[in-house]
């Protein structure tokens, strides 16, 4: 679908959902600040749609943007990654898009590590798929299990892994800000 084709349709869809919520030119007018005529013309088509008319109509009628532009459909929704092996874990990416929330389902070997927490801005979410995970928050060490979840600020020291008992699946969640890691130094042992 051509813009062109995309912005001739925005007039009807507009007008058909004003009428469909029973409000008229001049409630949507008091509404959003924009004149009665300006929104007729948008409605027929003689007024080109812009954000600064369409997100004032969006708020009005508490609907997404994407429900007044009539953005095409989003086509196969399902995540076709390939697994990428960091540090001895396998990570599935779960989103596509870069930037924003990160989710990935993670699988953690069975294997005895030392702890090197790290910080970094953020929050994360983990959540215990099978097996058991050792989470290590501040001054915290604590195991998860199976169905388990856990949400932490990531500026406070922080690692996960294996028990050692096992392996370990487990999904983690976090924002862009996860991207940069910072290693704490470790205090010298005595």
């Amino acid at each position: 679908m051509t813009t062109d084709e995309v912005l001739a349709g925005v007039g009807p869809r507009l007008r058909q959902m004003r009428k469909d919520r029973e409000v008229t030119l001049a409630a949507l007018s008091e509404a959003t600040g924009i004149s009665v005529s300006t929104l007729s013309r948008l409605e027929s088509g003689l007024r080109k749609p812009s954000l600064e008319l369409l997100l004032p109509i969006a708020r009005a009628h508490q609907v997404a943007l994407d429900e007044l532009v009539g953005t095409p459909s989003a086509g196969d929704p399902r995540v076709r990654s390939k697994p990428i092996v960091m540090g001895g874990r396998t990570h599935w990416p779960l989103t596509r898009q870069p930037g924003g929330l990160q989710a990935y389902k993670v699988l953690e070997p069975k294997r005895r590590q030392e702890p090197e927490p790290r910080t970094h801005e953020g929050y994360e979410w983990l959540y215990v798929l099978p097996g058991k995970l050792r989470v290590v928050l501040g001054e915290h060490d604590v195991v998860l299990t199976a169905g388990e979840a856990a949400e932490f600020d990531t500026r406070v020291p922080h690692w996960f892994g294996s028990t050692g008992e096992g392996p370990v699946e487990f999904l983690s969640l976090f924002g862009p800000q996860g991207e940069r890691m910072h290693v704490r130094a470790r205090p010298k042992r005595a």
